[in-house]
């Protein structure tokens, strides 16, 4: 096995050491001022770090912390009743739906799915225009790109004009806010709450002002404490595969991440879940017990078996079952269209607005599949072990379809599955001469998301030898400019960044695992990667799609890759798969 350093380290130190300007005039209001703007209010690395090392957990005044922060720039929110003692007493038994509950939310928490979930059901919405869905608001994190994909409205990203718009209104009266209250520099960052909180004010704000018809809404991180858990009566409530993550905040047990994840629950607002491992469900049924809602476990629907989801995975047909619950849920209680009891949806034939909905979804990043030539792309954003798991299961069964053409393919007869499921066997694995990956995982444990990468590969291939060439790189974007402005990070460890510490710790790992395998090189950036690999799959003899390049382990990496794809003049960015 060969060890290669392609550039040396002190080129990365510039671009890590990074510096915010504000707007220095009222006419610099635009898109790029608004990102400059949102990055100062970004945790630093040290701050994170204090709170993941404290024990502490979630912020249990993160909820009363959110309503205030929606009261200065202008709406009143109720809470939940719990809430509303603790900052209320007298209103506490009189609840009323607050400014946000008009948006119809449809709240979403989860460990693995939650992002695809959210999508599906917004995909699925917006084929019912001529029953009176017009706009449907879709708010995620993280982003991919560019921060405005995480607020989109019928499955766009907001122009950057418009999120400038509504970035600077809520910018302005938290300023406006801090000027009332008698602070001595309302301009300073400590008025402004951090960057996934403004980011959900702003979110907010714009569905309200856009006057969108539904809000798929997806939590951060957790449920009860999550600054997204401030709607009274949202219409329908969705919890996606449970898995261990987050541990500093939400606890190292399943049982402790579902009572997080339980908390999105509300007073007699209908409450859908997927099977879940060890004890997480009867966690979730206690919590839905104690909201007064009733929890329906959604189990894969049939008529998925005749579809061709537009996130083609296996395992994404649970987050296609939850999305048709939670789709179906909404524009029931909406009184848009007839759908039957939850309990007899399973038997329930798909209306076609739905499939075709399930089959136009685009999730970029998640089980998306990119050709250029000489390489085939396989990118997934995922980074927990669950969730790698299933990402390295979809690679495997894919390598042997390399030459579909992903718009093209029929729907897969039973024959046919059953061969997939032959070929995922191993038994019959053409595999492309040239296998690489592109790995990284800054923040959490990176070394046991690699092992179960590679242990469920091999026994998907029946191979130890998966890849021929692995490339670990950190998260920065370019050589030169380091980060694109959308992709700053401040709450990772810039010196662990530039002595690429991780990189380092994920190379002695794999050769431990695999010492006479894959030949491993560390990078600097995501665009050195990119550049080595299709410098490997230039010796491909301009075959299309002859290397097979595996990019996963976190979703700053790929999204940084999309960048540098959809950046560089040697690949067309086209084609999803």
């Amino acid at each position: 096995m060969r060890l290669q350093k392609s550039f040396p380290i002190k080129k990365c130190i510039p671009s890590v050491r990074r510096t915010h300007s504000l707007p220095s005039t009222e006419r610099e209001r635009d898109y790029k001022a608004a990102i400059a703007c949102l990055n100062t209010v970004q945790s630093n690395f040290d701050v994170v770090n204090a709170i993941r090392q404290s024990g502490l957990g979630m912020n249990k005044q993160a909820i009363p912390e959110m309503i205030e922060w929606c009261r200065k720039i202008g709406y009143k929110v109720c809470g939940s009743p719990l809430m509303e003692s603790l900052i209320f007493p007298g209103l506490a038994n009189h609840p009323k739906p607050g400014a946000f509950d008009s948006l119809e939310p449809i709240h979403i928490a989860g460990t693995k799915g939650k992002g695809s979930t959210s999508a599906m059901v917004s995909s699925i919405l917006s084929q019912y225009k001529a029953e009176g869905v017009n706009k449907v608001g879709l708010y995620t994190s993280p982003h991919l790109r560019f921060v405005r994909e995480r607020i989109q409205i019928n499955n766009e990203p907001l122009s950057e004009s418009s999120f400038a718009k509504y970035f600077f209104e809520v910018w302005d009266a938290l300023e406006d806010a801090a000027r009332k209250a008698g602070h001595p520099d309302p301009q300073d960052p400590s008025t402004k709450p951090v960057y996934f909180r403004l980011l959900t004010l702003m979110a907010l704000h714009t569905y309200l002002k856009e006057q969108v018809d539904t809000a798929i809404i997806e939590c951060g991180v957790g449920g009860e404490y999550d600054s997204t858990n401030i709607f009274e009566y949202p219409s329908v409530t969705g919890v996606t595969s449970l898995g261990i993550d987050h541990t500093a905040m939400l606890g190292d047990t399943i049982e402790q991440i579902a009572w997080h994840k339980g908390g999105i629950f509300k007073e007699w607002v209908p409450a859908y879940t997927v099977p879940q491992p060890g004890n997480a469900l009867e966690v979730l049924k206690q919590r839905a017990k104690e909201r007064y809602t009733h929890l329906y476990v959604v189990e894969p629907h049939p008529g998925l078996n005749h579809i061709r989801l537009g996130l083609d995975a296996e395992f994404q047909k649970t987050n296609a079952s939850l999305a048709i619950y939670l789709a179906a849920g909404y524009l029931s209680r909406s009184s848009l269209l007839y759908c039957p009891h939850p309990s007899e949806l399973s038997s329930w034939p798909l209306p076609h607005e739905f499939v075709r909905g399930l089959e136009q979804v685009r999730w970029p990043g998640r089980c998306e599949i990119r050709r250029e030539q000489n390489l085939t792309w396989y990118i997934d954003g995922a980074h927990t072990g669950e969730s790698i798991a299933h990402t390295a299961s979809w690679f495997a069964s894919r390598l042997d379809r390399s030459g579909d053409q992903p718009d093209e393919r029929p729907s897969p007869s039973p024959v046919a599955r059953t061969l997939a499921k032959y070929f995922r066997s191993g038994s019959l694995t053409h595999l492309p001469a040239t296998r690489i990956l592109i790995f990284n995982q800054q923040t959490r444990a990176a070394a046991p998301l690699l092992q179960t990468l590679y242990t469920t590969i091999c026994s998907s291939l029946n191979t130890r030898q998966p890849f021929t060439h692995v490339l670990f790189c950190t998260n920065m974007t370019f050589r030169t400019s380091g980060f694109a402005p959308d992709l700053m990070s401040s709450n990772v460890d810039a010196e662990d960044v530039v002595v690429r510490r991780v990189q380092w710790e994920l190379t002695a790992a794999w050769r431990e695992m695999n010492p006479d395998g894959a030949d491993v090189e560390v990078v600097g950036t995501i665009e050195e990667a990119v550049m080595r690999a299709r410098a490997l799959g230039g010796t491909q003899e301009g075959r299309e799609g002859a290397a097979g390049v595996l990019v996963t382990g976190s979703l700053h990496l790929v999204g940084g890759l999309i960048d540098v794809l959809e950046s560089s003049a040697g690949g067309d960015g086209g084609g999803s798969g």
